[in-house]
């Protein structure tokens, strides 16, 4: 493991340059607001009209084109969704200055080759740990998120140095900041998504809520069990790793997850886990992603709008609504 700390930043090799944020949504809001905390020169590039450019405003920033924000800027982080970077990165190429730094938070537009970068930019990422929100919340506390920091192109023998100031700017120092490459961040943070994240837990807490419901018992106590404890676990595994979640539930709890838990999620399931990293790997997923977005998002919308009528979530929006701590988050 090769993991950089405050000590091993030098901000100074940004200092004087200009830093511009393209995007500014959860992570690119926190991005520029560290950054400029930390004493950096940021601007904010958006859409024209773009839905967040009062917000932006409002927080002080000088907010202009994808084009101009480019122009003469030293840094450029690309923070906006995949799918819309590609199609920016041409918009402003002819904007970007020789020997400019590039910089992503997901490697996936670099990895799968849907941004061919231009060979006199370095080309870098800084992917914190953590939703933008945190981020910036961490930063705001003196504290820091974790970072992976990757290199793809280093034309300036400086590539690293620059993407880990950057880094120190959003106080992903203090936090740590661990060296990876762009196919390992792309790769794995893929996966994690669909295989336990998203994909896995989702899925896993509806069809134990339908398993409990199918055999008779009550919509809104599967409900409890099977969603809203889930926040209970998580938090325990967050802070302590599985040992914290031994420690806090159960002997009964600890014998069936031991017991059970294996006869659930076992062999079977680990080797359609394998079958998805394989096509993460090999360009499957991020091809078929593509595809998809291209054709208008007809299929992603369909499996979209049916997760969002499923009886879980009917019976979670009647029982939220009685959960009064949850409308102040």
């Amino acid at each position: 493991m090769e993991l950089f700390v405050e000590s091993d930043a030098q901000p100074e090799i940004l200092s004087g340059e200009r830093i511009a944020v393209l995007g500014y949504g959860s992570q690119g809001r926190a991005h520029a607001l560290n950054l400029r905390d930390s004493g950096y020169d940021v601007v904010v590039g958006l859409r024209p009209g773009g839905k967040t450019s009062a917000q932006a405003e409002n927080d002080g920033f000088s907010v202009q084109t994808f084009k101009d924000a480019a122009n003469g800027a030293g840094l450029i982080a690309f923070l906006m969704p995949d799918m819309a970077q590609a199609e920016v990165y041409e918009q402003i190429l002819g904007n970007i200055k020789e020997n400019a730094t590039i910089l992503f938070a997901h490697g996936f537009n670099i990895h799968y080759s849907l941004i061919t970068p231009r060979e006199d930019l370095d080309v870098v990422l800084i992917a914190p740990k953590g939703p933008g929100d945190l981020v910036r919340r961490q930063y705001e506390a003196g504290r820091g998120v974790p970072c992976l920091i990757g290199v793809h192109q280093d034309i300036t023998e400086k590539a690293e140095a620059r993407a880990l100031a950057y880094a120190h700017g959003l106080g992903g120092t203090r936090g740590g900041v661990l060296r990876t490459t762009f196919g390992e961040e792309t790769e794995t943070d893929l996966f994690g998504e669909q295989a336990v994240l998203c994909g896995g837990l989702s899925e896993l807490i509806v069809r134990g809520f339908q398993t409990l419901v199918e055999a008779g018992y009550q919509p809104e106590v599967a409900y409890f069990e099977c969603m809203h404890e889930v926040k209970l676990i998580v938090d325990l595994l967050h802070e302590g790793g599985l040992a914290k979640m031994h420690e806090f539930v159960s002997e009964t709890a600890k014998y069936g997850d031991l017991t059970s838990g294996p006869k659930v999620v076992d062999e079977t399931t680990q080797e359609k886990m394998r079958g998805v990293l394989k096509e993460i790997q090999d360009g499957t997923f991020a091809n078929n992603w593509v595809s998809e977005y291209q054709s208008g998002l007809p299929e992603y919308n369909r499996l979209l709008q049916e997760d969002l009528d499923s009886d879980i979530e009917t019976v979670g929006a009647q029982l939220r609504g009685r959960m009064a701590w949850l409308q102040d988050s």
